[in-house]
């Protein structure tokens, strides 16, 4: 057996193939995730040995992503067993694989906020919470800030800027990111300096944004308003962090409602991120 399976007994955790990733994501559907319509390419850009799934003498109950983004980070998505098997002690030995795949990486993770108990159990503190605010957004005019598609640009721009508001580089899951069909991904730039940037994807339900990055409200708010524009009439969802006042005020002035939490926390210190310029995260499944 080599080291992308483990096994105990009838239960085994393998890495998942490129057809494997589907499933994981329609799982998270049906848990009402509602992951974008082309994540699982997405994802699997980002660390392809990273995704697992727990095998029950053959059938597939389970799944989690452990994504390394370099030596010295990593982040934990997707963690689903199904129904059926919960209880079992088959997502704890999913759990185990994926925290020893990342090793003694920083870990990060999305999780539900009333396993927070839990997931101190494996080391990892909160740092704070991401609201997800999501309807059908209204909007003004367009802003008269000067907006360019991303994919015009050099991607080095887009991938220096990004560096500011992640632990660790992703150049492959950008590429595969604001590549996806049907994406819309704005950014501003003044005197050949990126000030912002944000992408809206298609989901099983509506629209997401997310990332959105930038630096000053004005900027977020005509990146939001470009985007929306590309959606109008469609429910719309923005993941921000509550320590963001401006980005909570974003999406309420739009009237976005508060639909749930999720518990961001690592293994160690707290990446140093401006989070006053994150005015949405990229996912919650990889970070």
């Amino acid at each position: 057996m080599d080291e992308a399976t483990k096994s105990t007994g009838d239960f085994i955790v393998r890495t998942m193939t490129a057809d494997d990733v589907p499933r994981a994501v329609e799982w998270a559907a049906r848990e009402g995730w509602n992951p974008g319509v082309h994540d699982a390419r997405c994802f699997r850009c980002a660390d392809a040995g990273g995704f697992f799934v727990g095998e029950l003498r053959g059938e597939p109950v389970g799944s989690i992503s452990s994504v390394a983004y370099d030596a010295h980070f990593g982040f934990i998505g997707l963690y689903i067993v199904r129904p059926a098997f919960r209880g079992k002690g088959f997502g704890w030995r999913i759990w185990q694989h994926a925290i020893a795949y990342l090793g003694e990486r920083n870990i990060g993770l999305d999780g539900v906020v009333a396993q927070q108990p839990n997931y101190r159990k494996s080391g990892f503190q909160l740092a704070y919470r991401n609201i997800r605010f999501q309807g059908i957004a209204e909007i003004d005019a367009a802003s008269a800030v000067a907006l360019i598609d991303v994919r015009q640009l050099p991607f080095e721009l887009l991938s220096a800027y990004d560096r500011r508001f992640f632990p660790a580089p992703r150049e492959a899951f950008l590429r595969a990111w604001i590549g996806q069909p049907g994406a819309v991904a704005l950014a501003r730039v003044d005197d050949g300096q990126m000030r912002g940037y944000g992408v809206l994807r298609q989901c099983r339900e509506g629209r997401k944004i997310g990332p959105l990055f930038a630096d000053d409200d004005r900027t977020a708010e005509a990146l939001f308003t470009a985007l929306v524009a590309h959606c109008a009439g469609e429910t719309v969802a923005l993941d921000v962090p509550e320590l963001n006042a401006s980005a909570v005020a974003l999406a309420t002035r739009h009237r976005l409602t508060s639909v749930f939490e999720t518990a961001r926390m690592y293994t160690k210190q707290a990446p140093d991120i401006p989070l006053s310029q994150l005015y949405g995260v990229t996912s919650f499944e990889l970070g």
